[in-house]
């Protein structure tokens, strides 16, 4: 937190702004991965959450924690047993087959193989007395949160606030198992028709609060590119099948699996794609799922005012921003996520306007959406990953096109501008009478004009501080020279201290405020850059 603090203020709690640079945030970054994956459970999963969250990190932190992955070694079999034991009974009476040797172990729970009735089955146990470590690491971050927001803007305060309750809220979702069995179903049942997914069944009679099975469904892991070329499947469509079902969840069904970094998706051998682990899912309510369509129509449209206007609406875009320099980023960012070459030096011009950093702009995140942007971030980086040429941009128009909600949108608009042709044809026949009226008022000298002016900038404020303070400097150097000369030397002293003080008091009065600058963040670009760098140093 103190390192935080000082990268924003050169004495912490005052003193000038200041700019720490990259390489500084990066040695940073690396140092809180380091204390994030020795304090624990709890604190891996707050650093994955916070990988997907440049409205409160810089990029660099961004780029070092999204490595953190949710792997860590499985707890001892005789403690897992216990858990096990107490929720379903003797494991020899349960299962026909069971293997202590967990396939797979995370933070909050391990994932076991075994058999019922000669079909294979995969066993998620939560991690023995991971409850009372995850209300005690809770309990540290709610108080450490207070200290944090007083070194932070209100923006940012914002998005601490607001990730501090949704992941309190998510992390305990995620360790009831029952609620996992439920979000699970009914996203099967969403699916139940489309044969280019698979979502494993859950056995109700072998489950409980902290133990869930399912049917176990193997395959190879969505990122491994080698091993699905060796299968000849087409990695293209497996990466539009995968943004389709996501923009399926999100946009018409309104629950979604929350948690698809490649560790919990897989494919088969015929190409269809296996999710894992629905611990972390969510739901979204109709008015985030209509902006949501709203702003991926205006995207396809590269509509920039309508996507700054559903950004706002949605709560993410303060009001207040920059709308020309955001339209500037929007319009970069959409060119990059189509995989188009990004005019560098275009970049380089909004760069001298705008600072090193995204998260400083003016972005904040609902609890409603925390989520959902991180599916968002995390399905983007799949698809790349699998094809580094994937248009996801093209593949949500195709979806909204066949799914007929730009049709609607277009009907809708078509709608508006009639409404507002007859409310002009209105206007214009109450316009005549009132302008006679007008004229007439102007003719008899009975027409006033009442002025307001507005000073959102608070130009007059600051031109009224400058003429009292120059005043008061003014006379308090007129009285050092009067009291010199009158041989006073003590209130001389007294009077050029006043007159000091109200030179520093008229230089702050001049000096420009500080601007925000902020450098784009392009996941794509960084990605080539990524793959230069690896393919340079396998060379070497």
């Amino acid at each position: 937190m103190v390192a935080y603090a000082r990268d924003r203020r050169r004495f912490l709690l005052f003193g000038r702004t200041r700019r720490v640079d990259p390489e500084t945030h990066r040695q940073r970054a690396e140092v809180l991965l380091e204390s994030l994956l020795t304090l624990g459970p709890t604190f891996i999963k707050l650093g994955q959450l916070l990988s997907t969250r440049p409205d409160i990190l810089p990029p660099a932190y961004i780029d070092v924690l999204s490595a953190l992955q949710d792997d860590v070694p499985p707890a001892d079999w005789a403690e897992a047993k216990a858990v096990l034991e107490d929720e379903l009974g003797p494991v020899d009476e349960t299962f026909d087959e069971f293997e202590t040797d967990a396939i797979s172990g995370a933070s909050l729970g391990q994932v076991y193989r075994a058999e019922i009735d000669g079909e294979a089955v995969a066993v998620k146990v939560r991690r023995p007395n991971i409850e009372s470590l995850v209300a005690a690491d809770l309990r540290v971050i709610r108080w450490s949160l207070p200290i944090l927001l007083t070194f932070v803007d209100e923006s940012r305060a914002f998005s601490l606030e607001n990730l501090a309750d949704e992941f309190a809220k998510t992390i305990r979702e995620e360790m009831d198992y029952e609620r996992e069995a439920t979000m699970l179903q009914e996203i099967r049942s969403n699916f139940a028709e489309d044969d280019r997914f698979v979502i494993p069944d859950v056995l109700e009679g072998h489950s409980g609060p902290r133990v869930l099975t399912m049917e176990y469904v193997e395959g190879t892991k969505i990122n491994d590119v080698e091993e699905l070329e060796c299968k000849d499947i087409d990695r293209t469509r497996v990466a539009e099948h995968l943004e389709r079902a996501y923009l399926q969840m999100i946009i018409d069904d309104g629950v979604f699996h929350a948690d698809p970094h490649p560790g919990n998706l897989a494919v088969t051998d015929e190409g269809r794609i296996v999710f894992y682990d629905f611990g972390m899912s969510g739901r979204v309510d109709a008015f985030v799922q209509e902006k949501i369509v709203d702003f991926y129509i205006a995207v396809a449209n590269r509509d920039i005012d309508a996507i700054l206007d559903a950004l706002i609406e949605i709560g993410t875009l303060s009001p207040d921003a920059d709308r020309a320099m955001m339209a500037e980023v929007m319009e970069i960012a959409i060119q990059d996520a189509r995989g188009q070459d990004v005019d560098q030096y275009r970049v380089n011009q909004i760069v001298s306007q705008i600072e090193d950093s995204i998260y400083v702009f003016p972005f904040r995140l609902p609890k409603n959406l925390a989520l959902v942007l991180r599916v968002a971030t995390v399905v983007e980086g799949v698809c790349v990953t699998l094809d580094s040429e994937f248009d996801f941009i093209d593949t949500a128009t195709d979806y909204l096109t066949e799914a007929g909600y730009r049709e609607e949108s277009i009907r809708q608009y078509a709608s508006e501008t009639g409404d507002q042709l007859r409310q002009s044809a209105q206007s214009l026949t109450r316009l005549a009478p009132k302008t006679e009226r007008a004229l007439d008022r102007l003719e008899r000298d009975d027409l006033y004009v009442r002025i307001g002016v507005e000073d959102p900038e608070n130009v007059f404020d600051n031109l009224a501080r400058r003429l009292v303070y120059g005043m008061l400097l003014t006379m308090s150097l007129f009285s050092t020279g009067v009291l010199y000369a009158l041989e006073a030397p003590e209130a001389a002293v007294v009077a050029a201290v006043f007159a000091l003080a109200m030179t520093v008091q008229l230089y702050r009065t001049f000096r420009e405020p500080a601007t925000t600058r902020v450098k784009p963040q392009f996941t794509r670009q960084n990605l080539r850059q990524r793959q230069r760098r690896d393919d340079e140093e396998g060379f070497s």
